[in-house]
């Protein structure tokens, strides 16, 4: 495809889809299959909730794989625009399956109003309601108060996004004693793009756009960790939270013949319009070699020769109080 004059977050999230599903941990997956098939809920239904939960791609993904028993499922993301195509989207997954979306069966076990309430019926999937909230995640603790409420945590591609230990903090307020906690897609400080154009200046700009997401500030707190998957081992367990299984879940991205499976060459132009965005002004770069970069690397892509990989890990956890 070639080079893309506007960017789209709603596209690149439903285009990275199918990066995710191969990304994804398969045994961290299967050990939060086990660990939700041993787990009894306090208070029934079993209640989910997902944070950072974009377009509702994850959603998808359990329902397909029959991970979860009937339950209350309460996604969260900051923008309204992400909570309403994600209605949609789900609306049109139960659809496709020969299913319906209809009012929530269940309330909210938080207070706060949603911005959308449904119950998701199809063919051999148990009963899901959905409740989406359109807002930043810490103004959404603050009103919902520590009520201890959640039996699982999904945070997918977010948690290193944010400042993990006050950010796990907070979150534990609202989980309940033995929840569980699945965490994915946290990137852990390798950006590789192949094949190379100039190594010495590769490897800086990989350096420095690995910088920007140390030092990320967003509305005046630290919000970013470029080793994030490592430094969950340790801020998991400081926050009491116990790590059940952890592995890696690198995105791999590479052309078939010259094609790219999917939408995913849309992904790659929008990974390397981010680092264009992310380093355009760093005065350790010169600007035309940085921009001829940039372009050389859309060209890799439009020609199906770039590869990408990005390393990440996976975590499930259970919170221990």
């Amino acid at each position: 495809m070639p080079t893309p004059a506007v960017y789209s977050f709603t596209r690149y999230l439903s285009a990275k889809r199918t990066v995710d599903d191969r990304a994804l941990n398969r045994h961290v997956w299967n050990s939060l299959r086990s660990a939700l098939a041993a787990y009894t809920p306090l208070n029934p239904p079993l209640t989910v909730f997902e944070i950072g939960a974009g377009i509702g791609t994850m959603v998808e993904r359990v329902l397909e794989a029959h991970l979860l028993p009937a339950c209350r499922y309460l996604l969260l993301d900051a923008d309204s625009t992400n909570m309403q195509a994600a209605a949609r989207r789900l609306a049109a997954w139960a659809e496709q399956r020969s299913g319906t979306t209809t009012a929530a069966a269940s309330a909210s076990p938080l207070a706060l109003p949603p911005l959308a309430a449904f119950q998701i019926a199809a063919p051999a999937i148990p009963a899901v309601d959905v409740f989406t909230y359109a807002h930043d995640l810490f103004a959404f603790l603050a009103d919902a108060g520590p009520t201890p409420a959640v039996d699982l945590l999904v945070a997918h591609a977010f948690i290193d996004l944010v400042d993990v230990p006050s950010t796990l903090q907070r979150l534990t307020a609202i989980l309940r004693p033995g929840a569980l906690v699945y965490l994915t897609i946290n990137f852990d400080g390798d950006t590789i793009l192949q094949p190379a154009i100039d190594p010495p200046f590769d490897d800086q700009i990989e350096q420095l756009y690995h910088a920007t997401m140390d030092a990320r500030i967003v509305d005046g707190r630290p919000s970013g960790d470029s080793r994030a998957g490592r430094h969950l081992f340790g801020n998991l367990k400081q926050t009491g939270i116990q790590v059940l299984d952890a592995g890696s879940s690198d995105w791999v991205v590479f052309p078939r013949g010259r094609a790219y499976p999917a939408d995913e060459a849309y992904f790659l132009h929008f990974i390397i319009n981010t680092m264009h965005g992310a380093l355009r002004h760093a005065p350790e770069l010169d600007p035309q070699r940085f921009d001829a970069w940039i372009a050389a690397r859309h060209a890799q892509i439009d020609a199906g020769e770039l590869v990408y990989i990005a390393h990440q890990l996976d975590f499930l956890g259970r919170y221990t109080g």
